[in-house]
């Protein structure tokens, strides 16, 4: 904890020490994974010394649809929510990129399934956050033994703390098995997504992804790709995508709030475009940095500043 000692946390509207933020072991949360979070990126422009935090509001306003999947509220409004958000990384005066998590979720009370009767509570932590793969690179990746899960057992259209169980389960996989990402199919054996991003492949100069209906995360990041490679001038198609279709494809890339943009260099041991990343995902990449730090004015939308 020391190296983080020093950082406030937001919990229920009060600002903790970090070594404060603690939840009752009756936490429903725990004990049973209900409650919803986001995962957001402030990303700091030295030269301008400022923080953008990446598509707060898009984020903030996701968490709250999502909460209706568990029967959560909050006296909160979505906005009120996101003014927290800036307080708290102004209060920790953070100089530096960072990972924003906040999670809103059934409380302390009783044992059993029903959390009726548990308070609602919520925290925001900010913490310095570099890479989370290796997006310079590119990773290895593997097709995982698990599969994902579906919209009618548990939905992983959103960001439900005790679905990613299902995410853990297929990272350990690819770790164990020497890959640093896993691909998860869906029940039909289509092309889902990683254990933690959504995924695009390149065939023909035509980019393609898995459709929301797919049980994928209805991605903020895989949505603002899209959006940028239309003004790119790429097309991109949402399809079902066979499992060979890694194999053969001319480029692959996952990309998430925590993987940003990320190129896959080789599946289950194959190579892709020789081991190389490829010129479209290059040039989204190359793209998607410039934005985030502020450097892109057509783009200035996307981002929110804090200082």
């Amino acid at each position: 904890m020391g190296e983080f000692s020093h950082i406030k946390v937001l919990m229920n509207g009060r600002f903790v020490d970090w070594d404060d933020a603690n939840v009752h072991v009756t936490t429903h949360a725990l004990l049973y994974g209900t409650g919803v979070f986001e995962g957001i990126r402030g990303y700091y422009n030295e030269a301008r010394k400022q923080m953008f935090i990446l598509k707060l509001k898009d984020h903030v306003k996701r968490l709250f649809k999502n909460m209706r999947l568990l029967r959560l509220s909050l006296s909160l409004t979505a906005d009120e929510l996101a003014k927290e958000i800036i307080e708290l990384i102004r209060l920790n005066d953070f100089r530096e990129d960072v990972y924003i998590r906040p999670a809103i979720y059934f409380g302390p009370g009783s044992v059993g399934l029903d959390p009726s009767s548990h308070d609602i509570d919520y925290f925001v932590f900010a913490m310095p956050f570099g890479k989370y793969l290796d997006t310079e690179k590119g990773i290895s990746a593997c097709v995982c033994s698990w599969r994902r899960i579906t919209d009618n057992m548990l939905p992983p259209r959103g960001k439900i703390i005790g679905a990613y169980v299902n995410s853990v389960l297929a990272k350990q996989e690819a770790i164990a098995n020497g890959y640093d990402e896993a691909i998860l199919l869906t029940k039909d054996d289509f092309v889902c997504e990683g254990s933690g991003e959504n995924i695009f492949l390149v065939r023909n100069e035509l980019l393609l992804t898995p459709p929301v209906y797919a049980d994928i995360l209805e991605g903020i990041t895989r949505a603002s790709l899209i959006e940028l490679a239309g003004d790119l001038k790429h097309e991109v198609i949402e399809r079902q995508i066979g499992r060979t279709e890694l194999y053969i494809a001319d480029e692959v890339f996952l990309c998430g709030t925590g993987a940003e943009v990320t190129p896959v260099v080789s599946i289950d041991g194959q190579l892709i475009n020789d081991g190389k990343i490829g010129p479209i995902t290059k040039e989204l990449k190359d793209k998607y940095f410039k934005i985030v730090r502020g450097n892109e004015n057509r783009y200035a939308s996307w981002l929110t500043p804090v200082y």
